[in-house]
């Protein structure tokens, strides 16, 4: 039973608690969006310019990590990990072409694998880290609050898509 009550703590910090809670809420309901999904309908593409479930899963695995750079290890991606991680990240034409024959069980164990890692970095950060301040390269300043919220949005937003999809795959 889904519990419509955002609590904080947890064995982390009040206000980091309760992001906690709402990156794991916004995940479960993905999840249980995709759990049952064939490998033909996480590669289904809507027209030669969609993305497919599968790379929108990768995209939000990628977002993930790539935020977990930032703001954690205070930097940029490598080459190697743009490498990995780049296909995902984009999306579009590499995506479609890279991103695909995945069961829905590799694409679990990956989201799995990154917000393991995510938890664990956040158990180490008070609430004032939520709070702290960078520049983009640009001079616009963000704080480590909003590079979550990014992440939180990123996925909510794509599992509106997956929604779509599945509709139009059950339509068709």
């Amino acid at each position: 039973m889904i519990n419509y009550q955002i609590i904080g703590g947890n064995n982390y910090s009040e206000k980091v608690g309760e992001l906690v809670w709402m990156l794991q809420h916004s995940r479960e309901i993905t999840l249980k969006e995709i759990s049952d999904l064939t490998q033909k309908e996480l590669d289904y593409l809507t027209c030669d310019s969609a993305n497919s479930i599968g790379a929108l899963l990768a995209h939000i695995n990628s977002i993930e990590y790539v935020h977990q750079v930032i703001s954690f290890e205070r930097r940029d991606l490598t080459k190697e990990e743009y490498e990995k991680w780049g296909n995902a990240l984009v999306l579009g034409d590499r995506a479609r072409n890279s991103i695909k024959f995945n069961s829905v069980q590799c694409y679990i164990e990956e989201l799995s694998r990154v917000r393991e890692k995510t938890l664990l970095y956040l158990k180490g950060v008070q609430d004032a880290w939520l709070f702290e301040e960078n520049k983009w390269d640009n001079g616009v300043l963000y704080n480590n609050y909003y590079l979550w919220f990014h992440v939180m949005e990123d996925e909510i937003n794509h599992r509106g898509q997956i929604r779509a999809i599945k509709r139009l795959l059950r339509n068709k």
